[in-house]
């Protein structure tokens, strides 16, 4: 699938696009397009640029998620994740980064900050009834299958 993608700012032309890490992974790693350095506090969160906008095909959305290093390393997630990026924005991605670590966490320029999956989705319409279908689980939730 080719996906068309615009640099907003000439200044990160040397960043590289997202990119898969290796032969057998789902997200793209997407690099920050700061020039000075950002300190996240702790508990602080702030939106970061990547200097990119994509056009997605109809019936895609990219998902915006944490880095596993970031998080286990650093507890450094992105927040509203999976984020959705819809077909029709044309927008610069910016992603949200909460830091909830002990510790000031620092985003430099390229460092990657975050993965993007490319997912396809099913648009739904809701039919209002009287009655749901039963099932053997029903209402249940919350741990009601057990632990």
């Amino acid at each position: 699938m080719k996906i068309q993608i615009k640099r907003l700012d000439n200044q990160f032309d040397d960043l590289p696009l997202p990119t898969y890490q290796t032969s057998g992974s789902a997200g793209m790693d997407i690099y920050a397009a700061v020039n000075e350095p950002i300190i996240i506090l702790p508990r602080q969160t702030v939106l970061v640029p990547t200097s990119l906008a994509i056009a997605l095909p109809d019936g895609f959305e990219a998902q915006v998620r944490s880095r596993s290093g970031l998080a286990a390393r650093y507890g450094v997630f992105a927040l509203n994740a999976p984020g959705t990026i819809d077909s029709d924005y044309r927008g610069e991605i910016k992603v949200i980064l909460s830091n909830f670590g002990d510790e000031p966490f620092v985003v430099n320029r390229g460092d990657r900050i975050a993965q993007l999956v490319i997912a396809r989705y099913e648009k739904a319409e809701f039919q209002l009834v009287d009655e749901l279908p039963d099932t053997h689980r029903s209402d249940g939730g919350f741990g009601s299958t057990g632990i």
